[in-house]
């Protein structure tokens, strides 16, 4: 079982295929089983990493509330690529794993080739409600478990994905439910409940130069408003929002999202990937 030493912990990895490496980030939700329908896809031309954040078994659960942040998980990504010998790469992530592609491309910039941000940005439209959700759910998993997620799994931004694919949303659910409630806890306190919103990111956003492919569905609400804000603020950024699709567009669609993150990445390895004039 591969297990990267990064920052005081272990985290689990997993890495297929050959070729120029392409790291993908999990949901909240998920895990590196999430990647599923892109590790097949993709590890046929690329190295494909997927990997579990700290929280997630079999990486290490700290139980320190202070071990959890979204600085951190920048840093563990960091000292992941570091422990695989990789300079640089692809950098894609899913909701909490897009948040952290999206810092991840301004904290090292030079370690990113290019940065795949998908239904990312929950939170930042309603901050203190928002807030308020996520400490009342972290407590929730911390005294009950994943049982009080039940809710999550079924919420509006999931029902597509059970529509579409009645097997794929059972076995994503299972997988949610298998989760460390104490690590879910933490990470949804420390990572989701203490991030910026993306709002906040507006200058930081404007000086990015890495070549960005930003993903949402079109019925993933709390997400469209970041994602449009996060189109007309990185020049090098382009949008693609999936028609009737919800948060986990990885699953529901993957024929449609791994056409639309390989053309992307055609166009970056060509040097046709355009940078906007503002």
């Amino acid at each position: 079982m591969p297990k990267a030493p990064v920052n005081g912990i272990e985290l689990y990895y997993e890495s297929t295929g050959e070729g120029f490496p392409l790291l993908l980030a999990h949901e909240f939700a998920g895990d590196f089983r999430s990647w599923e329908p892109q590790v097949r896809y993709f590890s046929r031309n690329y190295r494909v990493i997927t990997y579990n954040a700290r929280g997630y078994p079999p990486s290490d659960v700290p139980a320190d509330e202070d071990a959890y942040s979204q600085e951190m998980a920048v840093e563990d990504l960091r000292g992941l690529l570091e422990h695989l010998g990789i300079d640089k790469a692809h950098i894609g992530g899913l909701s909490m794993g897009g948040s952290l592609a999206l810092n991840f491309g301004l904290t090292h910039p030079q370690m990113a080739k290019s940065l795949i941000i998908a239904a990312a940005g929950s939170g930042s439209t309603n901050v203190d409600a928002w807030r308020d959700n996520v400490f009342e759910s972290s407590r929730a998993m911390e005294e009950h478990g994943m049982a009080a997620m039940t809710d999550y799994s079924r919420g509006e931004a999931r029902v597509q994905l059970r529509r579409k694919d009645p097997r794929g949303y059972e076995e994503f659910s299972t997988q949610f439910h298998s989760h460390s409630g104490l690590g879910s806890a933490l990470t949804f306190r420390g990572v989701q409940g203490k991030r910026p919103p993306v709002f906040a990111l507006e200058g930081q956003m404007r000086a990015l130069t890495i070549p960005t492919l930003i993903m949402l569905g079109d019925e993933d609400d709390p997400c469209v408003e970041p994602s449009i804000f996060m189109k007309r603020c990185i020049p090098t950024s382009g949008l693609v929002m999936f028609p009737q699709a919800g948060h986990a567009i990885n699953l529901e669609d993957p024929d449609l999202f791994n056409r639309s993150v390989q053309d992307f990445l055609t166009a970056v390895e060509l040097g046709k990937w355009a940078r906007r004039e503002t």
